[in-house]
C-alpha cells in the first residue's frame, strides 16, 4: 500500500546512506524542525501512534507481521500526518529518526516512547524496562514530551518496578516542563499465561488513580486511556487531561461511535491511535484518518 509516488531514488534509500556516513544529520534535522505549541484551552489533538513495533507487536487484526515492512510504514505514517487535522507523532527513537529526516514532522507535535523493554508474550512482559527515550533525549531532540506504558498486575512482582520506574519519568519530564504522557491499565495473566488488560470501568479507574499519582508532581502529566463503558464515571476518577487510544478494534465504525461520545467529555482532550487508521481493512488510509480528525473536530469547542 502507498498512495505516494517516490523517485527513482527513493528517500528510504537515503535514510539508510544518512545513518551510515552521516549519523550527525538526525540532531541536525531535530534541531531545525519547526515546531508547533501544546493545545490552547478547550482544543482537542489527534496524535498517530507509531511505537508498536519496537515491543515486537507487529499484528493488526488477523494479519500477523502487518507491521514488518518499514517501508511501508513509513509510507502509511507520511500520509496520515499529511491530512488535515493530524497534529502529532507518538514514537519510538528509530520511527521518529526516519520521520525527522523526511520532513514529516514540521509544525507537528512529537512525543518519545520510552519503556519498550515488556515484549508482548514474554515472561518478563511486565517489567516493562525503559529502552527507547529518556527524558535527556526528548529534551534534546526538541520533543514535546514523553510517553510510557504502566501496567499493573498485583500478582506480578514485576510491577512495582515498571511503577517505580514510570514515577522516576514523570518526575525527569516535569522537571523539563515536558508532558508526562502515561498509559496505565489494570492487567493480569489468563490461565494460559497471557497478559490481559481489565477494560472494565471499575479497572480503569483503579489504574488511573495509580497512574496519576506516580512522580514528585503530576503539573505535567497526561493520561493515555481506552474508551470503555461509563466514561463519565471513569474521567471523574481524575481532574488530568486524558487521551483515548485505538487499540486492534475489529470494527473502525463501533471503535468511531465509542471515540465519537468519549470526546464529548470535558477531561478528553483527544485521539492517539496508530494500527487502527494506519491499517484499515480497505487499506484507505486517508479515509480513515479523515474520519478520525472530523470526530476530534467536532469535539472543539
Amino acid at each position: 500500500m502507498s498512495d505516494i509516488t517516490l523517485p527513482r531514488t527513493s528517500p528510504y534509500e537515503r535514510l539508510t546512506d544518512i545513518r551510515a556516513t552521516r549519523p550527525e544529520e538526525i540532531a541536525l534535522a531535530a534541531a531545525k524542525r519547526p515546531r508547533r505549541g501544546l493545545p490552547r484551552a478547550g482544543e482537542r489533538l489527534l496524535i498517530i501512534a507509531a511505537d508498536h513495533p519496537a515491543r515486537g507487536a507487529l499484528a493488526v487484526r488477523d494479519r500477523p507481521l502487518a507491521m514488518a515492512s518499514r517501508t511501508d510504514l513509513l509510507d502509511r505514517l507520511r500520509l496520515a500526518l499529511s491530512r488535515p487535522g493530524v497534529d502529532g507523532i507518538l514514537a519510538s527513537p528509530d520511527v521518529m529518526e526516519d520521520l525527522l529526516l523526511l520532513g514529516a514532522l514540521d509544525g507537528k507535535l512529537a512525543f518519545g516512547s520510552m519503556n519498550r523493554g515488556g515484549l508482548m508474550g514474554s515472561v518478563f512482559e511486565l517489567d516493562d524496562r525503559f529502552t527507547g527515550f529518556d527524558a535527556a533525549s526528548i529534551d534534546a531532540m526538541g520533543l514535546d514530551g514523553g510517553k510510557m506504558l504502566c501496567r499493573i498486575d498485583p500478582g506480578d512482582p514485576a510491577t512495582v518496578a515498571t511503577l517505580e520506574s514510570c514515577a522516576h519519568a514523570v518526575t525527569s519530564l516535569a522537571g523539563r516542563r515536558l508532558t508526562a504522557m502515561v498509559e496505565p491499565f489494570w492487567s493480569r495473566r489468563s490461565d494460559t499465561g497471557a497478559l490481559r488488560n481489565d477494560l472494565s470501568p471499575e479497572a480503569v479507574i483503579k489504574s488511573i488513580s495509580v497512574a496519576q499519582a506516580l512522580g514528585v508532581t503530576s503539573a505535567y502529566t497526561w493520561l493515555k486511556i481506552p474508551a470503555v463503558a461509563e466514561m463519565e464515571r471513569v474521567m471523574a476518577a481524575t481532574t488530568l487531561p486524558a487521551l483515548l487510544l485505538g487499540g486492534d478494534p475489529p470494527d473502525i465504525d463501533a471503535a468511531y461511535a465509542d471515540w465519537g461520545r468519549a470526546l464529548r467529555l470535558p477531561g478528553v482532550r483527544g485521539l492517539v491511535v496508530g494500527r487502527a487508521l494506519l491499517y484499515p481493512a480497505d487499506d484507505d488510509v486517508a479515509a480513515v484518518v479523515d474520519g478520525a480528525a472530523a470526530l476530534v473536530r467536532e469535539a472543539r469547542p
